[in-house]
């Protein structure tokens, strides 16, 4: 499996927890490609056509950001406006993504309890429910997010250990279909439980 990162974030190098994140996967080995797409296009033109390219060539998609006002950064959403084009992404021959994974690793700064869904809150995979629909679109497989609460005040080494547990799923190939992997986890979780529990 080819794996492409990318990564949104304005400025990575002053980053802790993205910059943190793209060295764990970069040093994995796990890696085929990684891109700090805020460093090639400082001016936000985009190549399309290399970025179409990219694309292409790798199997798994990696979109990693700072979640920044409950939303993608701005590179990011114009990135999707740009090369997800008609034709390419979507169309009667769009095709050119039809059965690549999308998988979407975020920085959140609130608290979870913050991000619970209810009343003036929204959860993160309803933040994020615009990818997921574009991921359904372009005819991709939406793995399951990848996210940490917190961000703005945890640890360096919360960081690594969330960093560390992503490092090991990464390229697992169960994770290109979302459903079945969550319902394999929660499973296997269960028998774990029922083990402890002397119910087996």
């Amino acid at each position: 499996m080819k794996i492409l990162h990318l990564v949104f974030h304005p400025d990575l190098k002053e980053s802790r927890v993205n910059r943190i994140w793209k060295e764990q996967l970069e040093e994995s080995g796990k890696i085929t490609t990684s891109r700090d797409i805020y460093l090639e296009y400082p001016d936000f033109q985009i190549d399309i056509e290399k970025e179409q390219q990219f694309l292409l060539e790798h199997d798994r998609i990696i979109i990693q950001f700072p979640m920044y006002w409950w939303s993608v950064t701005p590179l990011l959403k114009k990135w999707f406006d740009d090369v997800l084009q008609y034709q390419f992404a979507y169309g009667n021959k769009g095709d050119k993504l039809k059965g690549k994974d999308m998988q979407i690793i975020t920085s959140v700064g609130g608290q979870a309890k913050n991000y619970n869904g209810f009343h003036m809150f929204a959860s993160v995979p309803e933040l994020l429910k615009p990818m997921q629909l574009t991921a359904n679109l372009a005819k991709m497989n939406y793995a399951q997010p990848l996210y940490m609460f917190n961000a703005d005040a945890c640890s360096d080494e919360e960081v690594k250990k969330f960093g560390e547990n992503w490092v090991e799923l990464i390229d697992d190939p169960r994770r290109g279909d979302g459903l079945k992997y969550t319902n394999e986890k929660l499973h296997s979780e269960l028998i774990d439980v029922y083990q402890q529990l002397g119910l087996d």
